[in-house]
């Protein structure tokens, strides 16, 4: 065997999980990140926590999750658009701030203020708002730092980040709430906030040739009729992103299924709270264990889908995980002891990797580039789904409790998530990119 067939045999042998990494800008992208999915997940860990202790209603407790979700259903499509027309690096920066400005603002008033339960709710919907216009950027960055050939792995370890954050920011939120009260949370998710927006300024964002940003960099100084034009242009573009997702096979499965995880699945995450306090009988330590264990399984699904060098069903892992997640959380809500909901959630986490992981990395290559951004805006409006979830289960909760409520959530969405399975049978199939 020649030395050159050698070598390509060990590269092809070795592992791949971190080779993302090997690009400066792509590290300094997922640490941004990683820090940002942390303050997140403290934040929604934290004000869930704040408002059971001040309430002791379900209900209350959902509309924590609407308020942070409810952003995503209404400008979610808009932060598609703004991907594919400003500066990405730019509106990231922007709205991090923004969000920064706002957890700064809710810290001091816990810290040195009474405040009302209902506080919670404008606290989360601020940085919700900013992450329904960045998420879509983010993404997309991704794609302009490392290319169609490197994307899948670098989505990948931007999940593992997420996933990481997820097990490490509840776990730190249930430990500081647990001796230091939920200021103290508050204090730490802040300093994370501040860190994440040191390092997105040293990101260099990649040149992208967009022939929709230059046609809308170059409009003239806005008068009347140039605002009638402007606004019609961006309709225009709006509606072609949505006549684009829904003529693609491939790209409508994950916005069904988007649809199925989000409104059935995914509102589980502020019922964990209610369901540690008020049938598991523990305090927010262990209820902040609890929440992170279904991050560790993330994260280990993650990991795994990073190692991976070539992957050509990237449909399978997304529909597969999606199925596994709802058969995890079918029987976490019949669980009446802690000891066995923690691997029940663990195992829901695998499965909802796959289905993270591979939801954008799927839009993104199956898109044009030029159009990526407002495709995956699609799927993030898919996601606006969420607080009509929250919300839903949470009213439920009032009424049969939230292990029923979960229940009742699991099986439907396991039915209509199968059933999409059957009903694109394109989501099972090879992802070929649409182009470089």
């Amino acid at each position: 065997m020649s030395n050159i067939s050698r070598i390509e045999n060990n590269s092809s042998r070795r592992l791949h999980t971190f080779d993302a990494f090997n690009s400066p800008n792509y590290r300094l992208l997922w640490g941004t990140n990683s820090a940002m999915y942390v303050s997140r997940w403290m934040q929604m860990t934290t004000l869930s926590w704040f408002v059971l202790e001040q309430t002791d209603s379900a209900f209350s407790v959902g509309l924590v999750g609407f308020f942070g979700m409810v952003p995503f259903l209404v400008l979610g499509i808009f932060g598609g658009y703004l991907a594919d027309v400003l500066d990405r690096k730019l509106l990231i920066a922007v709205t991090q701030f923004l969000n920064l400005i706002s957890a700064v603002i809710m810290c001091v008033l816990l810290t040195f203020g009474t405040v009302e339960y209902w506080y919670a709710y404008i606290a989360i919907i601020i940085p919700g708002i900013g992450w329904s216009l960045d998420m879509p950027s983010r993404r997309s960055l991704i794609m302009d730092i490392m290319g169609p050939q490197g994307l899948t792995n670098g989505v990948a370890l931007d999940s593992v980040g997420m996933h990481t954050s997820k097990m490490i920011g509840p776990a730190l939120a249930g430990a500081l709430i647990a001796f230091t009260g939920v200021e103290g949370s508050y204090i730490l998710l802040s300093i994370v906030m501040s860190v994440g927006c040191f390092l997105f300024l040293r990101v260099n964002q990649p040149n992208r040739p967009n022939q929709l940003q230059k046609s809308v960099g170059t409009t003239p100084g806005i008068n009347n009729s140039d605002k009638k034009r402007l606004a019609n242009e961006v309709f225009s573009n709006l509606s072609e992103g949505f006549k684009y997702a829904f003529s693609n096979q491939t790209i409508v499965a994950v916005i069904v299924i988007t649809v199925f995880m989000n409104l059935l699945l995914f509102p589980y995450m502020q019922m964990v709270t209610v369901v540690s306090k008020n049938i598991l009988h523990v305090g927010p330590l262990l209820m902040g264990i609890l929440m992170a264990s279904d991050g560790l399984g993330a994260l280990v699904g993650s990991t795994l889908i990073a190692s991976r060098n070539k992957m050509l069903y990237h449909g399978r892992f997304f529909l597969y995980g999606s199925i596994l997640s709802l058969i995890a959380l079918t029987v976490f809500s019949m669980s009446t002891w802690y000891l066995l909901s923690l691997p029940l959630l663990l195992i829901l986490g695998i499965g909802t990797s796959g289905f993270g992981t591979m939801q954008s990395a799927i839009v993104l290559l199956v898109s044009r580039p030029e159009i990526r951004g407002r495709a995956l805006g699609v799927v993030t409006l898919a996601i606006g789904a969420g607080p009509i979830g929250s919300l839903v289960v949470g009213a439920v909760s009032e009424w049969i409790g939230p292990a029923d409520a979960l229940l009742f959530n699991s099986i439907l969405g396991l039915i209509l998530v199968c059933l999409s399975g059957v009903f694109f049978p394109s989501i099972r199939g090879q992802i070929i990119p649409e182009a470089k």
